[in-house]
């Protein structure tokens, strides 16, 4: 029994220190993976998690789904699915009621994993989206039980420079909710905020913080580069963890496919995939 519970803490540790899950906002979409996770200001499925106020950039039914392995351990694995629906009409790109979304994602073995159900709603008006989030957790340890706690959290983004330079805020789990009355354990607050510039139509910069009121603040950067219109090429790099990122977008038709890998000195590396799948009008 030692050697569970030291095993347990060891993955509990690992998964807080190295990527701020421990019921944080981790990496959602490997896009953002490829980008070291600025992905404050990104409007694709995924802002479903990453914030929420992107969902509102959406006009398209679109839906995806991700998977991760961080350090080779199968303990570290996550996959989450996520779908996203314009509501009403959609006129000059924007729909008139809004975008919903939803995630569901697991984190974790057999030992210690980690599950959310989230839903979403962003709101795109003129040049400013808002957005809004729940998350349902629940974090499950093999022979101790299992805790559930409720997060609610809230972003925007606001296009400075039209189509050009975009900033975005999100506050993830804002009532501070609580896993355990021991120790006052809490699911992790942050605030993320960050910018992203377009100086033309091929090159994505985007510059991020993230402040856990607990931990040091985390700066990250990635750039994208389209080679051709189909085609994209990531890298990055994120202070706190010292971890570098690399990655590649492939879109054919409808379909969206992604890869990262990401290299930390000490613990190696993490792998990556997402597939994304717009429906069209006909």
């Amino acid at each position: 029994m030692r050697q569970l519970y030291f095993i347990v803490v060891i993955l509990f540790l690992l998964s807080i220190t190295a990527y701020g899950q421990g019921s944080g906002p981790g990496i959602r979409g490997a896009r953002a993976a490829g980008l070291a996770n600025a992905s404050v200001t990104l409007s694709d499925v995924w802002a479903v998690g990453n914030n929420a106020a992107g969902l509102g950039q959406l006009n398209k039914p679109v839906v995806g789904v991700y998977a991760e392995n961080r350090y080779l351990l199968s303990a570290l694995n996550t996959v989450a699915v996520a779908a996203a629906m314009p509501l009403g009409a959609v006129e000059n790109e924007k729909a008139r009621n809004g975008v919903v979304g939803v995630e569901v994602q697991r984190f974790g073995g057999k030992l210690y994993s980690e599950q959310r159900v989230g839903a979403g709603y962003g709101y795109r008006g003129g040049l400013v989206s808002i957005g809004a989030r729940v998350d349902m957790l629940q974090l499950s340890i093999e022979g101790l039980g299992s805790k559930q706690a409720v997060a609610v959290s809230l972003g925007g983004q606001a296009e400075l420079v039209p189509k050009r330079l975009v900033f975005g805020a999100y506050l993830y789990n804002l009532n501070q909710a609580k896993l355990a009355e021991y120790q006052q354990e809490r699911v992790p607050t942050l605030l993320k905020a960050g910018l992203s510039y377009r100086p033309t139509d091929k090159v994505l910069l985007n510059i991020e913080t993230e402040k856990d009121v607990e931990q040091d603040a985390d700066f990250k950067a990635g750039l994208e580069y389209r080679i051709i219109e189909k085609l994209a090429l990531r890298a990055g790099f994120r202070t706190l963890t010292e971890e570098i990122t690399g990655g590649v977008g492939f879109q054919a038709g409808a379909l969206q496919i992604d890869y990262a890998a990401a290299w930390h000195a000490a613990l190696g590396l993490s792998q990556h995939v997402g597939v994304g799948f717009v429906f069209e009008k006909k």
